[in-house]
């Protein structure tokens, strides 16, 4: 089976294909941000479990849930200083 495209229909195949790459550029920008997110997340859970196995030994501990993984995912290390730091002077 032979299939012979005209010229106007090679024009519409590549700009279909110019039409999906411009979308598929707009949308891995947010893609790549909300990976990065719950990536950080993710490890900022890992942080806070680990916080959470050391400060047992003292009776200290921060709750692990979604704010909390979120702001040190978001800010990191200080995220994970400012939630200690809170711990301590704020009890929250």
């Amino acid at each position: 089976m032979v299939i012979i495209l005209e010229g106007s229909s090679i024009i519409v195949f590549l700009g279909c294909i110019i039409f999906l790459f411009i979308i598929g550029k707009i949308f891995i920008i947010p893609l790549k941000s909300i990976f990065k997110l719950i990536a950080n997340s993710v490890i900022g859970g890992l942080i806070i479990f680990i916080i959470n196995l050391i400060g047992g030994m003292f009776s200290f501990h921060i709750g692990l849930n979604f704010f909390t993984a979120i702001i040190i995912g978001i800010l990191g290390i200080p995220g994970a200083i400012l939630l200690i730091v809170l711990k301590l002077t704020m009890g929250i």
